[in-house]
């Protein structure tokens, strides 16, 4: 085949609506006759990055990707539009065949009872194709920043399903915003991502949330702000730990704590985003069964929050309080499984302490698993209780929450509570 016609083919075409740069790269090189290990000799990498790059699995750095792709001839046009920097055109080309390979009917009906979220099925449905090919701008007159922090409000409230409703429209305008290149457009870019993917990894669609996390590392990359890459690696490390791949997740994570480091924590924000890190990355070794990283990182994590504000001010991208890192120690007490330890860290935290609706919820959820975990299933109806009614989104949507309130229904159905747990999150529910 001709390289001018290489770049126009099919699979060329697929590969830039699925914006998967390192199928772009795999043509290439296998065009030139290339094994991998040849590639990774021009680029100064292992066959295995190279491997990984091209499979599109986890963190690739775009300056790597940069490189292969000018090394294997992938035209830079081509490799903007893989990299959906392109506009909505250049996704549009393909964008029904790609709901249709996707997606049938049926499937989008089913979508949202899959992941136990009670809403419309249509909303998550909405948010995959808007991942697959950016919808049309909405032409909103109101002012990106002002819908941005009203997304950022209907997470904190735990209000879900709103949150997924306005999502395609804001990634839509995000993404022809960033046609600009301005590092503030495409850094608003990387946080639209990011937040897609706290929902998602939130009521469990881990592999959407994946997808929205790597667009999130993408744009943060090319934004040039170290917080907003380490936001984005962030939300990357948490998908990878929910996909069981805890070594991944904890590189990524360690990687943002270099990114923040790397400040010279000089500013508040920056002694936020560092004290966020190091919980993230506490929680993180916790789950991969690292007792004494996951230890010493809430320990850090308790000494770099102690000056922060109880009451951080409007805006700030990481908003830890010392109560917030109290919170997380609680959850990796209960990681490690030692729920007295989880029990005796929550000790002093009431819902008063924390501004948001999620966090209150997220408050009493983690004593309840402590709870649960210590084998007494009336204080985890309790807490549960407590959670409903203080963001319903956090009983009703998580799934890990919503197995153990199926775990009681089976096995102390009689406990004060437990039915208008179940009712909440309906009585067919089995994760």
């Amino acid at each position: 085949m001709r390289t001018d016609s290489l770049w126009t083919s099919g699979k060329v075409i697929t590969s830039v609506a699925r914006q998967d740069p390192g199928a772009l790269i795999r043509i290439g090189r296998e065009h030139r006759g290339w094994r991998q290990a040849d590639l990774a000799a021009r680029i100064g990498c292992s066959a295995s990055t190279v491997s990984r790059l091209e499979r599109h699995c986890g963190y690739a750095d775009l300056t790597l990707i940069r490189h292969a792709a000018r090394e294997v001839g992938v035209p830079a046009g081509v490799l903007v539009a893989s990299l959906g920097l392109a506009g909505a055109p250049a996704a549009k080309v393909v964008a029904d065949g790609l709901r249709c390979d996707e997606e049938d009917p049926m499937r989008r009906r089913t979508l949202l009872a899959a992941a136990g979220l009670t809403a419309p099925a249509v909303l998550l449905a909405g948010v995959q194709d808007a991942l697959a090919s950016t919808p049309e701008p909405t032409g909103s007159p109101i002012p990106l920043a002002r819908r941005i922090t009203a997304a950022r409000s209907y997470f904190d409230a735990g209000q879900h399903g709103r949150l997924l409703k306005a999502l395609p429209g804001l990634l839509a305008d995000t993404r022809e915003a960033a046609q600009s290149r301005q590092d503030v457009d495409l850094a608003r870019l990387s946080a639209c991502y990011s937040l897609t993917s706290q929902v998602l990894t939130k009521i469990g669609r881990y592999d959407q949330s994946r997808l929205s996390a790597d667009r999130a590392t993408i744009y943060a990359e090319l934004s040039g702000s170290p917080l907003v890459a380490a936001a984005a690696a962030r939300e990357l490390s948490i998908v990878l730990r929910h996909q069981n791949q805890p070594a991944a997740a904890q590189r990524h994570i360690l990687d943002a704590v270099s990114r923040v480091e790397r400040t010279g924590l000089k500013t508040p924000a920056q002694a936020s985003a560092y004290a966020q890190m190091l919980c993230t990355t506490s929680y993180t070794a916790a789950r991969a069964g690292d007792r004494d990283q996951a230890l010493t990182m809430i320990r850090d994590a308790t000494r770099a929050a102690r000056d922060l504000p109880q009451d951080p001010p409007e805006g700030r991208l990481f908003p830890i309080t010392p109560a917030a890192v109290d919170l997380y120690a609680v959850g990796v007490h209960w990681a490690l499984g030692d729920a007295g330890a989880a029990l005796e860290s929550g000790r002093g935290l009431c819902a008063a302490q924390f501004k948001t609706a999620e966090r209150k919820g997220r408050m009493h959820t983690d004593l309840g698993r402590a709870w649960w975990q210590w084998g007494k299933p009336e204080q985890t109806a309790a807490e549960l209780l407590s959670a409903l009614r203080a963001s319903p989104g956090e009983v009703r949507d998580r799934p890990a929450i919503r197995k153990i309130v199926t775990e009681l229904r089976t096995q102390h159905a009689q406990v004060t509570g437990v039915r208008e747990l179940v009712a909440a999150i309906g009585t067919d529910a089995t994760q």
